[in-house]
């Protein structure tokens, strides 16, 4: 009998060393809630700086597109061929401003085109829009090329003594005087798109500043 009592008692001992108790499963699942918590944080982190990022260089693009539609026109400001076939003469060839500009060219020998360009404080939005002159004036939609723009900047270069060389740079509008404006800068700053209010403090407005020597202006 002692020894079936002794023997009862091992098996109750390697039951309970083989076993876990009811704490030891508590504090396992404790450590597994957290690192899992963790892990799910760092995830969620990591998905938000990539989605801020795709915004930034989505936005980045964006400006750059539509820098260059900007551009091409800016280019062209002035164009006149000269042609004896042609019934167009560009009289303003540019109306400067400070957040807009209008430039207009000759598009063929029988149209004129008139380009401007604007910044819409109401919607944010940087807006232009084609009036075609041939016989008649015939103003175009208002086309949005770029949203959430922040700023819109346009400052001057000028010819004040009249040798097609640039005497003053990069005066705003309202200091060009009797100079005539030889090339113009451009300031273009917009912030990325559908972002929460925290994501905005990690993503700063994008902007890209270019330049352009009006050449048809430089040979008159």
């Amino acid at each position: 009998m002692k020894e079936d009592g002794e023997g009862m008692k091992m098996i109750r001992m390697i039951k309970r060393e083989n076993g876990i108790t009811i704490i030891e499963l508590l504090v396992a699942l404790v450590i597994f809630a957290i690192v899992i918590a963790g892990t799910y944080r760092l995830f969620v982190a990591q998905s938000r700086a990539y989605t801020v990022q795709d915004r930034v260089v989505e936005t980045q693009q964006s400006i750059r597109s539509a820098m260059e539609v900007l551009l091409r026109d800016l280019r062209m400001t002035g164009f006149d061929s000269d042609s004896p076939d042609s019934k167009i003469d560009i009289i303003t060839p540019l109306i400067a401003g400070t957040d807009q500009i209008t430039v207009d060219y000759e598009f063929d020998n029988t149209t004129q085109y008139s380009v401007r360009y604007w910044r819409d404080a109401g919607s944010q939005t940087l807006r232009r829009q084609l009036t075609t002159i041939k016989d008649t004036s015939v103003a175009g939609p208002e086309e949005t090329l770029l949203e959430n723009v922040e700023d819109l900047q346009f400052t001057y270069g000028v010819d004040t003594d009249n040798d097609k060389a640039l005497d003053r740079s990069w005066i705003q509008a309202g200091d060009i005087g009797t100079g005539s404006v030889i090339a113009v800068r451009v300031r273009l700053t917009a912030r990325p798109q559908q972002l929460t209010a925290e994501d905005q403090k990690m993503a700063s407005p994008r902007t890209l500043e270019s330049a352009v020597t009006l050449r048809n202006l430089c040979m008159r």
